[in-house]
């Protein structure tokens, strides 16, 4: 009777999983944007951070409220940190901090006096920080890496991003 439950089961969960569908995040277009951005962000680099010195991402903020970020602006950065983890660098995770500054629904955000306390207490090498902007057609981001002691941006790179109802309505978290 066992062995009959547990075929029927499986079964309905194969069932199951053959109507869902999923995308892989490589062939996502925001997915890929992300992706590319901080392939190039490195790339640009005038000397290759070492991979096995800490890094910190931040949360991407809105360009005209810089203490205001949206569920965009927070997946955003958590690509970044994939795409990062994926390259081999050590990403430290903000999330499981209690001393980022964590406003309610906006993520880690970090003011300047903020990164060089977190970069000196994680010994991190350098911050990935981002601004976006919402144009008519497009979102524009932009993704800079900061030396934490002296906040000199080692590299920066930009990114149109095309509107469509996807990042619109993960604009529309904005607060």
């Amino acid at each position: 009777m066992k062995r009959l439950l547990r075929a029927a089961l499986l079964a309905l969960m194969c069932a199951l999983a053959g109507c869902a569908s999923y995308e892989a995040g490589s062939a996502n277009r925001l997915i890929r944007a992300s992706y590319d951005s901080t392939d190039t962000l490195i790339g640009l680099m005038p000397a290759p951070l070492p991979k096995d010195a800490p890094l910190l991402v931040a949360t991407l903020v809105n360009i005209d409220a810089l203490t205001e970020s949206s569920t965009l602006g927070r997946i955003l950065s958590e690509q970044v940190s994939a795409r990062l983890t994926q390259q081999g660098y050590q990403v430290i995770e903000l999330k499981m901090r209690g001393s980022v500054f964590v406003k309610a629904s906006q993520g880690e955000l970090m003011l300047s006096r903020e990164i060089k306390d977190l970069s000196q207490s994680h010994q991190a090498q350098a911050v990935v920080v981002g601004t976006y902007a919402l144009g008519p057609q497009h979102l524009f981001v932009n993704l800079k890496i900061l030396r934490p002691q002296d906040n000199r941006v080692l590299s920066a790179h930009d990114v149109a991003i095309k509107l469509d109802s996807t990042v619109r309505m993960m604009l529309m978290s904005e607060t």
